[in-house]
């Protein structure tokens, strides 16, 4: 029996709902003009920063065990993705999950392509951009230092994985993100979407999986404190530039964030978006025809 409230039904969607939800989704995000998808990619963008930047923060100094402090920092991270959810923008990661529209020919590959080119573009000049505000900020200067050294600490440990290690991570990153986006497909209230964010959001962070966007903040944070900070904060933390040697511009395209994004493409749209389609929308087991 539906649960209705003032002639409402607040029962969640169930999985086949959600899965024309999302399709529908795709098509109207496919849809948006360049100008309106770009700007809604920088505001994704920060607002993954904003995550970044909480979690950077609440984890400085933590004297909890590994465990308990990366739960820490993967549950306040999760405001990244309830702002976009919640205030509306656009996130490359979730968006992999075109590929549902995409497959029921609701969606052309240029379409496809166009909205993932674009929305990449965006989330990185929201992300990067974020990150010199930050820095203009001098907030790494906090806790004595403390602050920034946490945050060249997060960027140096990303750009020294393995190809093949960021490319897992990756995979299993966006997973988690794609799920979370899928079970707010079914959501009735932003109380749900929030919920539905939080245990996903927070085990990719915990467990130490790799998101294109969210790197898009970590690392250039780190490449510019390293630049760009005086004498006097080395001094403080005891360490200089050049501890840092593997952190540079080359090591962030090249040894991360190519096979993250990679990564995210595949657990996004192969393991949650095609899979979901396959099982739901999948034309020969709808009886639909798939559009030309």
């Amino acid at each position: 029996m539906e649960n209705n409230v003032m002639g409402f039904n607040v029962d969640a969607l169930v999985p086949k709902e959600m899965a024309h939800k999302a399709e529908a989704t795709g098509v109207a995000k496919a849809g948006l003009g360049p100008l309106r998808m770009f700007a809604l990619a920088v505001l994704a963008g920060a607002f993954i920063a904003l995550g970044a930047i909480f979690a950077t923060t609440v984890t400085t100094g933590s004297t909890q065990s590994f465990g308990l402090t990366k739960l820490l920092g993967g549950l306040v991270f999760c405001l990244g993705l309830i702002l976009v959810i919640g205030a509306g923008a656009e996130l490359f990661t979730g968006n992999n999950l075109i590929v549902m529209a995409w497959a029921d020919g609701k969606v052309t590959t240029r379409q496809l392509l166009r909205n993932w080119v674009i929305v990449y573009l965006g989330n990185f000049v929201g992300s990067v951009g974020t990150a010199v505000i930050m820095l203009f900020s001098k907030q790494y200067t906090f806790a004595n230092g403390a602050l920034g050294q946490n945050a060249l600490n997060i960027a140096n440990g990303k750009v020294n994985l393995e190809f093949g290690q960021a490319l897992v991570l990756g995979i299993m990153c966006n997973a988690l993100v794609c799920l979370a986006v899928w079970l707010c497909m079914g959501a009735r209230s932003a109380t749900d979407k929030i919920l539905a964010v939080i245990f996903p959001i927070t085990a990719f962070v915990a467990a130490g999986f790799e998101h294109s966007v969210a790197n898009m903040y970590f690392i250039p944070m780190g490449l510019l404190i390293k630049a760009g900070a005086p004498a006097a904060f080395w001094t403080q933390i005891g360490s200089t530039a050049d501890s840092f040697t593997n952190l540079t511009w080359g090591n962030f395209f090249l040894r991360n964030l190519l096979p993250v994004t990679i990564g995210n493409i595949i657990g996004g749209a192969l393991l949650v978006g095609l899979v979901y389609w396959f099982i739901y929308l999948r034309p020969t087991w709808t009886g639909a025809k798939t559009a030309k």
